[in-house]
C-alpha cells in the first residue's frame, strides 16, 4: 500500500517537473521570437539610419527647400543692409525655389560646415561657391557645376607674392578653413605656416591688420577683394587645377540631384548663368571676367 502510494506521488512528481519544464521551453521560444523580431527591426533602423535627407517629393510636399548659402561672402553670398540674402548663389536658389514651387528657408553656414549640413540633414542644398573635389565627392552628391575656379593669392602693395617660393620662412598665409585652399598649400607646401580663420570676415580683418603676408583662397574671391578694398594685388591669379563651382546634396538623393541637373540644363538654355553674372558680379569684377567664370548649362569650355 505505501509502495503504491509512494509510486502514485513520484508519477505525480515527474509529470509537474515535466509540466514545467515545457512552459519554460514555450517560454523561451517567446523570448526567442521577441529577440529575433527586435534583431530584425534593429537592421530595418540601421539600414535607414544613415538616410538624413529628402526626397524631391518629400521637399515638395513640405512646402519648403532648406538652402546652405553663405552670409559673409559678398558677392557670392551675403546679407545685405536690409538683412536679405543676396549674390551670384542667391540668386540661382531663388530661380531653383521658383521653379520648383516651393518657398525657401536659407541657412548660413561656414565653409567648413558645408559637408556636415548635407551628412546632418540640416539643408537640402549647398549653394555656396563650393568647389568639386574628388575627396568631397565622396561624402556628397555634386550636381552639374555652374561657375569656373582656381586658388589665387592676394598680398598688400607693399608686398605683392607673385610666388609661393617668395614666402620667407617666419611669414604666414591665411586660409579659411575647410576650403581647397587650406588642403591644397597643406598637401603641397606643408612648410608654409598657415593662420586659419572659419569666417571671411575674420580673414579679411587678419590681412587687414597686416597679420600674414598673404591670403589664399578661390581666385573669384581674391580677385573681387582687391577689386574692392585700394592696397591690395592678386599677385597670383591662378593656382593649382582649374576646378568648377556646383550645387551639392546629400549623398545618395538622386530624385533631388537628377532635378537639379535637369534645371540647370534647361537654364542654359535661356542663359540664365550670364544673367546672374551680370545681376550680381558685373558691379565687382566688370564684363571682362564673365566669360572665364561663367559655365552655361553645365556644359564646361
Amino acid at each position: 500500500m505505501k509502495k503504491s502510494i509512494f509510486v502514485k506521488a513520484l508519477a505525480i512528481l515527474t509529470a509537474t517537473v515535466l509540466l514545467i519544464a515545457s512552459f519554460a521551453g514555450c517560454a523561451g521560444n517567446e523570448s526567442g521570437a521577441s529577440n529575433s523580431t527586435a534583431s530584425t527591426a534593429d537592421k530595418a533602423d540601421s539600414s535607414t539610419a544613415d538616410v538624413v535627407y529628402r526626397t524631391l517629393d518629400e521637399i515638395k510636399s513640405s512646402g519648403k527647400i532648406k538652402i546652405g548659402v553663405f552670409s559673409d561672402k559678398n558677392p557670392f553670398g551675403y546679407v545685405d543692409e536690409n538683412g536679405e540674402y543676396q549674390g551670384y548663389d542667391v540668386y540661382f536658389a531663388n530661380r531653383l525655389v521658383k521653379d520648383l514651387g516651393v518657398d525657401v528657408e536659407f541657412v548660413s553656414t561656414e565653409a567648413a560646415s558645408r559637408v556636415e549640413f548635407l551628412e546632418t540633414g540640416k539643408v537640402d542644398v549647398v549653394l555656396a561657391n563650393f568647389t568639386v573635389t574628388d575627396e568631397r565627392a565622396e561624402k556628397v552628391d555634386f550636381a552639374l557645376p555652374y561657375m569656373n575656379v582656381a586658388l589665387g593669392v592676394v598680398s598688400p602693395d607693399s608686398r605683392v607674392i607673385k610666388s609661393l617660393d617668395e614666402l620667407k620662412a617666419n611669414d604666414e598665409v591665411i586660409v579659411i578653413t575647410g576650403t581647397t585652399a587650406e588642403t591644397y598649400l597643406t598637401e603641397k607646401y606643408p612648410n608654409i605656416k598657415l593662420q586659419k580663420y572659419d569666417t571671411y570676415a575674420n580673414a579679411k580683418t587678419a590681412l587687414e591688420n597686416g597679420q600674414a603676408a598673404a591670403w589664399a583662397n578661390d581666385n573669384t574671391e581674391v580677385i573681387a577683394y582687391a577689386l574692392q578694398n585700394k592696397g591690395y594685388t592678386v599677385g597670383i591669379p591662378e593656382l593649382g587645377s582649374k576646378d568648377t563651382i556646383a550645387p551639392a546634396v546629400s549623398k545618395g538623393n538622386k530624385t533631388l540631384l537628377d532635378w537639379i541637373n535637369s534645371e540647370i540644363e534647361a537654364l542654359g538654355k535661356e542663359n540664365f548663368f550670364h544673367a546672374d553674372y551680370e545681376a550680381t558680379l558685373t558691379g565687382t569684377y566688370g564684363k571682362d571676367y564673365e566669360e572665364k567664370l561663367v559655365v552655361e548649362g553645365g556644359k564646361v569650355n
